[in-house]
């Protein structure tokens, strides 16, 4: 009996000691992931903690189109003729 218990306690030792390792691994690792369309990343630790968040240069190519959508709308909004909203870059 006494081997037996001495058995189970040294399998309980090796599940902590190997449990930890793990946790420590999973700590350490990182893991990506991206929005619809992959506009924008986000890093995160193996134990599900934000480490970064990066907008892709997809992102930022959208950007001046945009704008210019926007002008448009603020200059029609405003009354003005098609076209001359084109210089308000």
């Amino acid at each position: 009996m006494q081997n037996l218990y001495e058995t189970v306690k040294k399998a309980q030792m090796v599940v902590q000691v190997e449990a930890v390792r793990v946790q420590k691994e999973l700590a350490a690792a990182e893991f990506d992931g991206y929005c619809d369309g992959e506009l924008v990343k986000v890093t995160l630790s193996g134990n599900q903690q934000p480490v970064r968040t990066e907008i892709t240069e997809a992102a930022m190519e959208l950007g001046p189109e945009a704008m210019k959508e926007r002008m448009n709308d603020l200059a029609q909004s405003l009354g003005m003729p098609p076209g001359l909203s084109e210089g308000l870059k």
